[in-house]
């Protein structure tokens, strides 16, 4: 077995497809699918079940990717320590971020880390609080930004300064003529709302704790998946919502969304490392600017 054939298995499962898999390792097709007859007929099993056109993992294909996965993640972890040695003149980062982190507070930070360091390739990918502590678990991303709180015995979590959550209107909502509002009248409107693993939600739900309510207690109309749905829905409707001041900043400046006086806290993000993974210098690096 070779890390190459690790890593053509793990970019076929990821992709759940032969060629696609083939086009992003820049393989051929017949290249790629040679790897993986060769893994499955050294071993005796079956890593994908052949469904049609398409490919899916078999439960053994399942249980191996994780393993795969941690090979390449070590080897990477070889890779950068001579990377090291070259002073930052080249490496890589692979950085996953929370949407309000990844969205509105990281991009500039990269930037000024990509002038001093234009050597060093940054890649970021954007997910919720849960999915990126995942990521950096399994070791597809090195460091994780995130707005929410982490309890993972794999990783290591360090705080650093965040951003302000704040209730926000819609122009045209009955809110927007009023500056302050009190925990007993959150029932009356009807709220949208990130999706479930979002930090913005957990933030807001223990928020709603601290003043004697559960999300329960409200109207939730909408679920939504990111930062600029939510934001769009509140201009356009009559809901509420809480958001991050980064987020709402653009619009609160065109009058399109109403800043409501309500007590909600500071908050915190927080770096998440796996704990038994080398840190580069790029990575310390990157990190210290960040902090």
């Amino acid at each position: 077995m070779t890390l190459e054939q690790l890593r053509i298995f793990v970019a076929v499962a990821e992709k759940q497809h032969v060629t696609r898999a083939a086009s992003e390792l820049n393989l051929t097709q017949s290249a790629t699918s040679a790897a993986i007859a060769a893994l499955e007929a050294r071993y005796g099993i079956k890593l994908f079940d052949r469904i049609g056109r398409g490919i899916a993992l078999t439960q053994t294909g399942k249980d191996f990717l994780v393993e795969a996965r941690a090979v390449l993640a070590r080897a990477k972890d070889a890779t950068q320590v001579l990377n090291d040695l070259a002073g930052l003149k080249r490496g890589s980062l692979s950085i996953a971020a929370s949407q309000t982190v990844g969205n509105y507070w990281l991009p500039r930070r990269l930037q000024t880390f990509h002038a001093a360091y234009p050597g060093i390739d940054l890649r970021l990918a954007i997910a919720n609080t849960e999915q990126v502590a995942r990521m950096v678990i399994e070791g597809s991303a090195d460091l994780g930004i995130v707005e929410g709180d982490v309890d993972e015995s794999l990783l290591t979590v360090s705080k650093i300064d965040g951003d302000c959550l704040i209730l926000a209107v819609g122009a045209k909502h009955p809110w927007a003529v009023r500056t302050k509002v009190s925990a007993k009248d959150l029932p009356a409107t009807p709220w949208i709302l990130r999706e479930r693993g979002s930090g913005t939600r957990s933030m807001f739900e223990a928020a709603l704790r601290q003043n004697g309510l559960k999300l329960s207690d409200l109207r939730i109309a909408l679920e939504l998946p990111s930062n600029e749905a939510v934001r769009s829905a509140v201009e356009a409707g009559d809901g509420a919502t809480a958001v991050s001041d980064l987020v709402a900043a653009p619009s609160i400046a065109a009058k399109t969304l109403h800043r409501v006086r309500f007590d909600l806290p500071r908050r915190s993000f927080y770096i998440l490392r796996h704990r038994d993974r080398h840190i580069s210098r790029a990575e310390d690096t990157l990190l210290r600017s960040l902090r």
